[in-house]
């Protein structure tokens, strides 16, 4: 199941601005550091295409899905060139709706308790706490005592390997990671160095074996 790889190591990678020419070395780079969820965003250049790239060469490696969605018409655009995680910044439920009917994974972004319940309420079982530098750790504490046990709250946008314990003391389950991986020209391999970072400081919190 296409969630396997989210409960393996419980990091998105976020490749805002990436290009379908690289996107197959940058993923595999990621890859080969541990992380098996990447996200392409909207916004980026000719998104679906690298999206469609990165489905035909990981196959079954990895959660491969799009970012930055806003309405279901794109759920379907990405669905229809194998997409299987559909990330979007804010909580609307037509495009939680239709990812949860193609049997997608969701992860909309929340803020507040009214705005994750009403994303849990259109079927999402992924919340993205975003940006999370907006908030603190007792943020999500506070929330994780009345969300349901089975819904999972992703860290994302200022949480790095340095500081993400606070939130998985909280009890964030999860971290999306873009700009302290990946930017237009990063040199792949501080790009390497900084996903295994990352990824040793999420097994090490999490107790991940």
């Amino acid at each position: 199941m296409t969630e396997a790889w989210l409960k393996h190591m419980p990091v998105v990678a976020i490749l805002r601005g990436v290009t379908p020419d690289e996107v197959v070395a940058v993923a595999r780079t990621l890859h080969d550091a541990g992380i098996r969820a990447i996200e392409v965003p909207l916004n980026s250049p000719e998104p679906l295409r690298s999206i469609e790239r990165l489905v035909q060469t990981f196959g079954d490696e990895c959660l491969v899905g799009a970012g930055t969605v806003l309405s279901p018409d794109k759920v379907d655009a990405v669905r229809a060139v194998g997409g299987q995680l559909i990330v979007s910044p804010n909580v609307d439920v037509s495009v939680i709706a239709r990812t949860v009917a193609l049997d997608m994974v969701s992860m909309p972004g929340f803020s507040t308790g009214t705005e994750a319940f009403a994303a849990i309420g259109a079927g999402a079982r992924y919340l993205k706490l975003f940006p999370a530098s907006s908030h603190a750790p007792g943020h999500v504490k506070a929330l994780k005592a009345v969300l349901p046990a089975d819904v999972a709250v992703y860290a994302v946008g200022g949480v790095t390997a340095a500081n993400l314990q606070p939130w998985v003391d909280a009890g964030v389950t999860g971290f999306g990671s873009g700009g302290d991986l990946y930017k237009p020209g990063v040199d792949l391999g501080q790009m390497a160095d900084r996903a295994a970072g990352l990824v040793a400081a999420v097994r090490a919190a999490l107790k991940l074996s």
